[in-house]
Protein backbone atom coordinates (compact mmCIF):
# COMPACT_ATOMS: atom_id res chain seq x y z
CA UNK A 1 0.00 0.00 0.00
CA UNK A 2 1.34 3.97 -0.86
CA UNK A 3 1.09 6.14 1.89
CA UNK A 4 0.53 9.26 0.18
CA UNK A 5 2.67 12.74 0.91
CA UNK A 6 -0.29 14.09 2.58
CA UNK A 7 -0.09 11.35 5.34
CA UNK A 8 2.55 11.94 7.16
CA UNK A 9 1.36 14.24 9.98
CA UNK A 10 3.95 14.79 12.77
CA UNK A 11 3.47 12.62 16.11
CA UNK A 12 1.87 9.66 13.73
CA UNK A 13 3.71 6.20 13.26
CA UNK A 14 3.84 4.79 10.02
CA UNK A 15 5.07 1.24 8.66
CA UNK A 16 8.11 1.46 6.42
CA UNK A 17 9.57 -2.08 6.63
CA UNK A 18 10.77 -3.34 3.26
CA UNK A 19 13.19 -0.70 1.79
CA UNK A 20 14.52 -1.93 -1.64
CA UNK A 21 17.54 -3.90 -2.23
CA UNK A 22 19.50 -0.20 -3.83
CA UNK A 23 18.26 2.00 -0.25
CA UNK A 24 19.49 -1.15 1.96
CA UNK A 25 23.46 -0.89 -0.41
CA UNK A 26 23.11 2.97 0.39
CA UNK A 27 22.54 3.08 3.95
CA UNK A 28 25.21 -0.12 4.48
CA UNK A 29 28.01 1.53 2.19
CA UNK A 30 27.20 5.18 4.29
CA UNK A 31 27.87 3.58 7.17
CA UNK A 32 30.60 1.42 6.59
CA UNK A 33 32.60 4.27 5.31
CA UNK A 34 31.44 6.96 7.90
CA UNK A 35 32.30 3.92 10.50
CA UNK A 36 35.47 2.96 9.05
CA UNK A 37 36.59 6.23 9.05
CA UNK A 38 35.42 6.95 12.23
CA UNK A 39 37.54 3.90 14.10
CA UNK A 40 39.13 4.83 17.64
CA UNK A 41 37.45 7.99 17.87
CA UNK A 42 34.89 9.70 20.26
CA UNK A 43 32.07 9.25 17.19
CA UNK A 44 30.07 6.53 16.67
CA UNK A 45 27.98 5.57 13.51
CA UNK A 46 24.49 3.95 13.90
CA UNK A 47 22.22 2.70 11.34
CA UNK A 48 18.68 2.71 11.00
CA UNK A 49 17.19 1.49 14.46
CA UNK A 50 18.60 4.18 16.60
CA UNK A 51 16.18 7.12 16.87
CA UNK A 52 17.08 10.57 16.96
CA UNK A 53 14.80 13.22 19.47
CA UNK A 54 14.08 16.24 17.64
CA UNK A 55 12.24 18.50 20.01
CA UNK A 56 9.43 16.63 21.12
CA UNK A 57 9.72 14.19 17.84
CA UNK A 58 11.56 11.16 17.32
CA UNK A 59 12.57 9.80 13.81
CA UNK A 60 14.65 6.71 12.42
CA UNK A 61 17.20 8.15 10.08
CA UNK A 62 19.02 5.81 8.15
CA UNK A 63 22.67 6.42 9.46
CA UNK A 64 23.70 8.86 12.01
CA UNK A 65 27.03 9.91 13.38
CA UNK A 66 26.99 10.61 17.04
CA UNK A 67 30.08 12.23 19.31
CA UNK A 68 29.70 12.28 23.26
CA UNK A 69 26.36 11.76 23.56
CA UNK A 70 25.41 12.38 27.02
CA UNK A 71 22.04 11.88 27.71
CA UNK A 72 22.20 8.78 28.62
CA UNK A 73 19.86 6.65 26.90
CA UNK A 74 19.96 3.54 25.25
CA UNK A 75 17.20 3.92 22.49
CA UNK A 76 17.95 7.60 21.17
CA UNK A 77 19.76 10.25 20.50
CA UNK A 78 19.30 13.71 20.88
CA UNK A 79 22.96 15.08 19.84
CA UNK A 80 23.58 13.66 16.38
CA UNK A 81 26.97 15.51 14.36
CA UNK A 82 25.81 13.75 10.81
CA UNK A 83 22.26 12.44 9.84
CA UNK A 84 22.05 10.06 6.46
CA UNK A 85 18.91 9.58 4.64
CA UNK A 86 18.35 7.58 1.42
CA UNK A 87 15.51 8.94 -0.39
CA UNK A 88 12.80 6.65 -1.31
CA UNK A 89 9.54 7.96 -3.34
CA UNK A 90 7.44 7.32 -0.21
CA UNK A 91 9.37 9.57 2.32
CA UNK A 92 11.03 12.18 0.20
CA UNK A 93 9.09 14.92 0.82
CA UNK A 94 9.16 14.27 4.66
CA UNK A 95 12.76 14.04 4.33
CA UNK A 96 13.46 17.33 2.32
CA UNK A 97 11.02 18.88 4.23
CA UNK A 98 9.48 18.22 8.05
CA UNK A 99 12.77 16.27 8.77
CA UNK A 100 15.43 18.98 7.31
CA UNK A 101 13.26 21.78 9.80
CA UNK A 102 13.72 19.46 12.68
CA UNK A 103 16.96 18.63 12.31
CA UNK A 104 17.87 21.98 12.43
CA UNK A 105 16.96 22.64 15.33
CA UNK A 106 19.45 20.04 16.84
CA UNK A 107 22.49 22.58 18.50
CA UNK A 108 24.72 19.61 17.50
CA UNK A 109 24.04 18.76 13.98
CA UNK A 110 26.49 20.04 11.67
CA UNK A 111 25.71 17.97 8.46
CA UNK A 112 22.30 16.62 6.76
CA UNK A 113 22.89 14.46 4.12
CA UNK A 114 20.39 13.06 1.47
CA UNK A 115 21.20 10.64 -0.80
CA UNK A 116 18.92 9.55 -4.35
CA UNK A 117 18.31 6.18 -4.80
CA UNK A 118 16.96 6.62 -8.37
CA UNK A 119 19.67 8.55 -9.56
CA UNK A 120 23.10 9.74 -8.54
CA UNK A 121 22.91 12.53 -6.29
CA UNK A 122 24.05 13.43 -2.70
CA UNK A 123 22.41 16.56 -1.45
CA UNK A 124 24.28 17.62 1.76
CA UNK A 125 22.90 20.53 3.93
CA UNK A 126 25.44 22.39 6.17
CA UNK A 127 25.52 24.06 9.56
CA UNK A 128 28.55 26.17 8.20
CA UNK A 129 26.91 27.22 5.05
CA UNK A 130 23.50 28.00 6.87
CA UNK A 131 22.10 24.92 5.58
CA UNK A 132 22.30 26.18 1.89
CA UNK A 133 22.28 22.63 0.05
CA UNK A 134 25.53 21.66 -2.37
CA UNK A 135 25.02 18.65 -4.81
CA UNK A 136 27.09 15.90 -5.72
CA UNK A 137 26.85 13.65 -8.58
CA UNK A 138 29.66 10.93 -10.00
CA UNK A 139 32.91 12.21 -10.56
CA UNK A 140 32.64 13.95 -7.40
CA UNK A 141 33.74 13.74 -3.81
CA UNK A 142 31.50 14.55 -1.34
CA UNK A 143 33.06 15.97 2.04
CA UNK A 144 31.66 15.64 5.05
CA UNK A 145 33.64 18.48 6.73
CA UNK A 146 32.95 17.64 10.34
CA UNK A 147 34.56 14.62 10.62
CA UNK A 148 37.39 15.03 7.84
CA UNK A 149 36.42 12.54 5.73
CA UNK A 150 36.19 12.80 1.69
CA UNK A 151 34.63 10.01 -0.22
CA UNK A 152 34.41 9.64 -4.11
CA UNK A 153 30.57 9.17 -4.86
CA UNK A 154 31.22 6.07 -6.83
CA UNK A 155 32.16 4.47 -3.66
CA UNK A 156 28.90 5.31 -1.51
CA UNK A 157 26.84 4.50 -4.90
CA UNK A 158 28.99 1.18 -5.17
CA UNK A 159 26.86 -2.34 -6.19
CA UNK A 160 23.91 -0.46 -6.61
CA UNK A 161 21.93 -0.90 -9.47
CA UNK A 162 20.29 2.46 -11.11
CA UNK A 163 20.82 3.99 -15.10
CA UNK A 164 23.40 6.39 -13.88
CA UNK A 165 25.59 3.74 -12.57
CA UNK A 166 25.14 1.33 -14.94
CA UNK A 167 25.93 3.64 -17.38
CA UNK A 168 28.99 4.62 -15.33
CA UNK A 169 30.21 1.16 -15.03
CA UNK A 170 29.83 0.92 -19.07
CA UNK A 171 31.90 4.32 -19.39
CA UNK A 172 34.85 2.66 -17.38
CA UNK A 173 34.65 -0.85 -18.57
CA UNK A 174 34.91 1.19 -21.86
CA UNK A 175 38.24 3.05 -20.96
CA UNK A 176 39.75 -0.05 -19.90
CA UNK A 177 39.12 -1.96 -22.98
CA UNK A 178 40.36 1.21 -25.05
CA UNK A 179 43.85 1.05 -23.58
Amino acid sequence: MALQQAQYPIGEAYAMAGASRDHNLLVSNSARLLGNHLQNSPYATFSSDLKVKAGPNFFYPDVMVVCDDENGNDYYSDRPTIIVEVLSKAARHIDKSVKLAAYRGLASLQEYILIETDHVEIEVFRRSTDWRPAHYFLGDAVSFDSIGLSVAVADLYQRVNNEDMRDYLQQIQQQQQAQ
